[in-house]
């Protein structure tokens, strides 16, 4: 899927509230009902596309701190976010990543909720390398039916390095 991403074809970057304004007014009024497609990158803004973009192109091919999927409401006439979940297939971002999606929405100061909204939990199967989601708190793998991890292991992380870092 990286190999598919255009230079220029990342999302818009979402740094300030006036940001944020600009790029909603930008959408066609439809498409405000629905989630929109969201990463937040190493530079810790929030990038934002249209909910059939896919991540990695949302990012622009790059590592990310966090990805998902984001809806937000206006209310009183102030926008502010009603959901935000970290499902994104192309980098299944472990649940420890909300610190960098709360950092990124207090930046567009766009009030939200204290967690992800809904977590889903990412593991490769050590046994068939395959990803997966666990569902219903059962740890066995959809493809080989191996034990998973109960810790996050899907990929080498940016979000393991950075979160080392602090």
């Amino acid at each position: 899927m990286k190999a598919a991403v255009r230079a220029g074809s990342g999302a818009s970057p979402i740094g300030s509230a006036v940001d944020f304004e600009a790029w909603i007014t930008r959408r066609p009024v439809e498409e405000h009902t629905e989630p929109f497609t969201f990463v937040v990158g190493l530079d810790g803004l929030l990038r934002l596309a249209p909910r059939r973009s896919e991540h990695v192109a949302c990012a622009g091919g790059d590592p990310v701190l966090s990805a998902g999927e984001i809806a937000f409401v206006r209310d009183a006439g102030r926008w502010s976010v009603s959901e935000v979940t970290n499902h994104s297939t192309g980098y299944c971002p472990d649940v420890t990543s909300w610190p960098a999606v709360a950092r990124a929405l207090d930046r567009a100061a766009l009030s939200h909720p204290l967690d992800f909204t809904h977590q889903v939990i990412f593991r490769r199967c050590p046994a068939c390398q395959e990803h997966n989601i666990v569902r219903e708190g059962d740890f066995a793998c959809a493809f080989c039916q191996a034990d998973l991890p109960t810790y996050w292991n899907v990929a080498p992380s940016t979000q393991e390095r950075v979160a080392t870092d602090r």
